[in-house]
């Protein structure tokens, strides 16, 4: 299993966990709030409002709270939520893309910063990191039966999946960024409804380090995590066989 592969599999059970926590709601909650506002509250013509609504479900987060958040956005009392991201270094170099949705910027800013240097990090200029990142799609999907996996991945393949990774319980289906609408109406078409899809940053390179510096830089990464106004955080750190069994013991 691949080091994304890996750290895609954590990240799934700590979003049960942010679940359990209204976390990954209120994250939730803020997309469909932000999709809605910008185009509009039916699903069926704002592709970003479905795919939200899709994730939302994928997390089973209830339908009435679903619609009361697009029947929110589309009032004139709608918090306005405006799109910001981040570039720094943990320790040791490791690479930080954090994603984030704010309805006060400068909350935010002195926020993120804070955690960056409490935990031994420094905040770059925006853009300084990106060149360390390809956007890619991502494509969660639970494992079934009845799912024939060779005639899926040939319609996978078809629709412009680039790599497709089991564990256990899911399929993981990556796709170059501009795939990603087509890979999401192949799974139209074939009646499958992703647990979670959207675009996400992929490290091109990644830098291993021994299991406790791993774990100063997952400081940082938890702490920011954990930030009400964060959405996703992206690194670079290796996700080695070793560190996954540290990390799922915990």
């Amino acid at each position: 299993m691949s080091g994304h592969s890996k750290w895609s599999t954590i990240k799934r059970k700590k979003g049960a966990l942010d679940a359990k926590r209204g976390k990954l709601f209120t994250r939730l909650i803020k997309e469909i709030t932000i999709a809605a506002r910008d185009g509009g509250g039916d699903p069926e013509s704002n592709p970003r409002l479905r795919l939200a609504v899709q994730n939302a479900k994928g997390a089973n987060m209830p339908k009435d709270n679903i619609e009361r958040a697009i029947k929110k956005a589309s009032g004139d009392d709608a918090t306005r939520y405006e799109e910001l991201s981040f570039e720094g270094y943990a320790p040791h170099g490791i690479a930080v893309f954090v994603e984030c949705l704010s309805d006060n910027n400068n909350r935010t800013v002195a926020s993120v910063r804070s955690i960056f240097n409490k935990f031994g990090g420094n905040l770059g200029t925006n853009g300084s990191l990106s060149f360390l990142f390809d956007r890619k799609g991502i494509f969660t999907v639970k494992k079934s039966e009845d799912l024939d996996m060779d005639e899926f991945e040939l319609e996978l393949i078809d629709g412009g999946a680039e790599d497709i990774e089991e564990d256990e319980e899911m399929i993981t289906v990556t796709c170059a960024m501009e795939d990603f609408g087509n890979l999401n109406k192949k799974l139209e078409e074939m009646s499958i409804e992703p647990v979670s899809a959207g675009l996400q940053r992929i490290p091109n390179n990644t830098n291993t380090l021994d299991i406790e510096n791993s774990k100063k830089v997952l400081k940082l990464i938890d702490a920011l995590e954990e930030d009400d106004d964060v959405q996703n955080v992206y690194h670079n750190l290796e996700m080695t066989d070793e560190l996954a069994e540290e990390l799922e013991k915990q």
